[in-house]
């Protein structure tokens, strides 16, 4: 079983406290989703349940993969998912500046995603280099792309939501807020590209050995 090395602590946490944070972080989202069921809000359901989920990602990794993911980025995950939830229940029409928040924080773990793949490939092929240069633009697009794909798929929640009624899923408020949320994206996609992807290594590896393995079995 593997580690991310360099996941363990977070902000002083220890690897131990990191660890309790996501179990109260689980329970508060249950909460809110409890709250959502009660009230019958099927949109902060919808809000809440997901990132819920999402949390769950490392015990997954763990159980399918053997592969132990560092505290600190499941701790990670777990804050990024409890930010969208808690949005939903009003700081995201509240505050003009939590959208901003969530969407640069959420877009860290996209951009470590990213940087997961580009990382797997240049491991896993001998014929392939990925020179640091390209790492950093690959990353940087990597998260844009997803970051309209999201867009898109905010328009899509207020197209249907018109069409069937009811309020939609993903808000979407103009323009204006799709330039600030590629911009914000854009922001955290560099702060990782420049200083965060060591958090991402131990899952470049697990990716990597999941690219090998088909290769690997054909030999035996």
């Amino acid at each position: 079983m593997t580690a991310d090395s360099d996941a363990d602590t977070v902000l002083g946490l220890s690897e131990r406290r990191c660890w309790h944070a996501v179990r109260l972080i689980q329970g508060l989202l249950l909460i809110i989703v409890g709250y959502a069921l009660v009230t019958v809000n099927l949109g902060l359901v919808v809000n809440a349940a997901i990132p819920l989920a999402l949390t769950f990602l490392p015990a997954l990794i763990r159980r399918e993969f053997t592969h132990e993911m560092g505290a600190g980025l499941a701790l990670w995950i777990a804050l990024a998912a409890f930010l969208h939830a808690a949005g939903a229940l009003g700081p995201y029409e509240m505050f003009g500046w939590y959208d901003s928040v969530t969407h640069t924080v959420s877009a860290t773990l996209v951009a470590g995603v990213g940087y997961a793949v580009v990382d797997a490939l240049d491991q896993s092929a001998e014929s392939v280099t990925v020179p640091g240069e390209f790492r950093f633009v690959f990353i940087l697009i990597f998260v844009l792309a997803f970051g309209v794909l999201w867009e898109i798929g905010e328009f899509t929640s207020a197209g249907v939501a018109s069409v069937v009624g009811g309020e939609p899923v993903l808000a979407q408020y103009g323009t204006s807020d799709i330039v600030f949320d590629l911009l914000y994206n854009a922001i955290g996609a560099l702060l990782v590209a420049l200083w965060g992807t060591g958090y991402f290594d131990g899952v470049a590896g697990l990716v990597s050995r999941r690219f090998n393995r088909p290769s690997d079995s054909s030999e035996q």
